[in-house]
C-alpha cells in the first residue's frame, strides 16, 4: 500500500496550496514510521486504522487537529475556501464532540464570521491547546463553544510555540541559578565591574549588528535604557507611545518616527548590477496598527508563560512586524532584556549580553531570521518600482503568515543564545577581568609605573597575544628590554598564552 497524504498534507493537495510547509506531515500507509527531514520537520506514516473514512475536507481538518501541529495560517486559508455549511453540518452531527467544537471556535476566530448553528453545543469545557504540546496563554472561557481559549494571542496576532523536546530541555535550565553561580564563583568587585562593562558591550554589539557606529551620546542613551529595562509592565512596554519614545532615543534624530510606518518596507541589499536582492517583505502598512495592537494584547494573554518564551514572542514578533523605518533591530534586542528583567529571571542591575553572542555567531542569527522569512518569500507576490518602492500584490493570501507565526524556532534560538552567553561569554569576561587585575599587580611589581602606562602595556600585550610590539618601544623608552621581557612573561603565564 502506497503512502497517501492525510490531514494538512491532504488539504494542501486538495486545495492546491503548494507553497505551504508543515512542521509535521501525516501519511497513511502499511508500515508505521517517523522520519526527521533535513529541515527538521517530521514526516509520520500512520497505519491503515488511522485512515480517514471519507475524503472530505472537514474530516481531514479533524485529523490535522488530532495529529498534526497546529498551523493557524494554513487553517485560515482552508476555512476561506470551504463552504461554511459543511462545517455547520459536521458540528450539528456531533454538538458535544471535542474536535467539532474546536473547529467551530477556530473557524470564527480566524475568519471573524459566525457560523449559523441551529442549536448550541454542549459538553464540559475543554482546553483548545494541549499544555503538554504547546506553550499556552491565560485561559479565557468561551461559552459559545465551551472552549477554554488558551491561545497566546488574539485574532490580530497569535503566535504558536510548540513544546518540543529541545525547547522543553532548554526551559528546564534555570537562568537565575546560572547567574548566581557566576556571582559565587568570582569576587564581588569583579562581578560588579563586569556587570557595568557588559551594558556597554551589549550596546556596542547591538549597533554593530546593524553596521552602525553610534556617537558617544547615543551610546549613553542606550546604556541608560538598558539600565532601566523591566520597570514597566509588558503591556506598557509594547504600547505605541512607549515604543515611539524608545525608537526616538536610539536612532539618529533625523530618523525619529512620529508614528508606526504608513509605507511598505522590506529588508534587502543592493547588488553590484544596481539590482535589489530582497530578503524579507514586511507586513503591508494597513496591517501594522492591528498587528502591533495584537502584540500588546498578547502581553496580557501570555501572562504566566516562561520568560524566555515571552521574550522570543515579543522580540521576534516585533522585528517581523517592523513597525519603524529605523531602529527595529535594536528595539527587538532591547525587548529581550526588558522581558527577562520584568519577568524576574534576570536581577536588576545585571544584563545577559545576547547581542554580543549574536554578533559573534551572525550565521546562526541570520539563519533564525531566514527561518521565518524564507517560507514567506515563496508565497508572497510583490513588485519593485524603479525607485525601489515595494508593493505587495497578494496581501490577503499572506496576512495569516504575519498574524499567526510559529515562533518555536525563534524561542529555541533565544534560549540557546541566553544559555550559551551564560556558559561561555560571561565567564570569559569575568575571567578576563580577574586576570587583568592579576597581570596589573605583576607588572607593577616589575616596575612601579603610573596606572595609565600599566593599562597601555596590557592593551598592547593583549592585542598581540602576549608579545610587546616593537613599534611601540618608543612609548616605553624608560623601561629596559629585560623589564619588558619580564612583563611579557608574566602576561603569558596569567593569560595562559603559549
Amino acid at each position: 500500500m502506497a503512502n497517501t497524504p492525510a490531514g494538512n498534507e491532504w488539504l494542501k493537495v486538495y486545495y492546491g496550496l503548494h507553497n505551504y510547509s508543515f512542521t509535521h506531515s501525516s501519511y497513511i500507509g502499511s508500515n508505521e514510521s517517523i522520519e526527521l527531514t533535513s529541515k527538521g520537520n517530521i514526516h509520520q506514516v500512520y497505519g491503515p486504522k488511522y485512515a480517514v473514512g471519507e475524503e472530505k475536507p472537514i474530516l481531514h481538518i479533524e485529523f490535522a487537529l488530532k495529529y498534526d501541529d497546529l498551523n493557524l495560517d494554513f487553517l485560515k486559508a482552508i476555512f476561506t475556501r470551504m463552504d461554511a455549511a459543511e462545517i455547520t453540518a459536521f458540528i450539528t452531527d456531533t454538538p458535544s464532540g471535542r474536535y467539532a467544537r474546536k473547529i467551530g471556535f477556530l473557524y470564527e476566530f480566524l475568519t471573524d464570521k459566525e457560523l449559523a448553528l441551529k442549536k448550541g453545543v454542549n459538553g464540559n469545557y475543554i482546553d483548545l491547546l494541549d499544555p503538554e504540546k504547546y506553550i499556552t496563554g491565560k485561559l479565557v472561557k468561551n461559552q459559545r463553544w465551551r472552549i477554554n481559549n488558551n491561545l497566546l494571542g488574539t485574532k490580530d496576532f497569535c503566535p504558536v510555540i510548540r513544546r518540543t523536546k529541545t525547547l522543553t530541555d532548554l526551559l528546564a535550565k534555570n537562568i537565575r541559578e546560572s547567574i548566581e553561580g557566576l556571582k559565587n564563583k568570582f569576587p564581588e568587585d569583579i562581578f560588579r565591574r563586569a556587570a557595568a562593562y557588559l551594558y556597554t558591550k551589549e550596546t556596542r554589539s547591538s549597533y554593530e549588528i546593524e553596521n552602525e557606529k553610534p556617537t558617544p551620546d547615543r551610546m549613553e542613551r542606550f546604556i541608560t535604557l538598558l539600565n532601566h529595562a523591566g520597570l514597566k509592565s509588558t503591556e506598557e512596554l509594547l504600547s505605541k507611545n512607549n515604543l515611539l519614545r524608545l525608537q526616538n532615543i536610539i536612532v539618529d534624530p533625523r530618523f525619529a518616527a512620529l508614528d508606526f510606518r504608513d509605507f511598505q518596507n522590506y529588508v534587502g541589499q543592493s547588488l553590484p548590477n544596481y539590482e535589489t536582492l530582497v530578503h524579507y517583505i514586511c507586513p503591508p502598512p494597513e496591517f501594522v496598527a492591528t498587528l502591533m495592537a495584537g502584540l500588546q494584547i498578547a502581553a496580557e494573554k501570555s501572562t504566566g508563560a516562561e520568560a524566555i518564551v515571552r521574550a522570543a514572542m515579543f522580540a521576534f514578533g516585533f522585528v517581523f512586524i517592523h513597525p519603524f523605518e529605523d531602529g527595529n533591530g535594536r528595539l527587538h534586542r532591547y525587548i529581550i532584556h526588558d522581558i527577562l528583567v520584568h519577568d524576574g529571571v534576570v536581577p536588576e542591575g545585571i544584563i545577559i549580553p545576547v547581542s554580543a553572542h549574536m554578533l559573534n555567531n551572525m550565521k546562526y542569527y541570520d539563519q533564525i531570521l531566514e527561518n521565518y522569512s524564507r517560507p514567506l518569500m515563496q508565497r508572497i507576490k510583490y513588485s519593485l518600482s524603479d525607485n525601489g518602492e515595494a508593493t505587495i500584490n497578494n496581501p490577503d493570501e499572506v496576512e495569516g503568515y504575519f498574524r499567526y507565526p510559529d515562533l518555536t524556532p525563534q524561542a529555541i534560538y533565544l534560549a540557546e543564545t541566553i544559555h550559551a552567553t551564560l556558559k561561555e561569554d560571561m565567564p570569559e569576561e569575568l575571567m578576563f577581568l580577574l586576570r587583568y587585575d592579576e597581570a596589573k599587580k605583576e607588572i607593577q611589581k616589575i616596575v612601579d609605573m603610573p596606572d595609565r602606562d600599566i593599562n597601555m602595556m596590557l592593551i598592547f600585550l593583549h592585542q598581540n597575544r602576549g608579545s610587546f610590539p616593537k613599534r611601540r618601544r618608543e612609548q616605553f623608552s624608560k623601561l629596559t628590554d629585560a623589564e619588558i621581557a619580564s612583563m611579557q612573561a608574566a602576561y603569558r603565564i596569567i593569560y595562559e598564552v603559549e
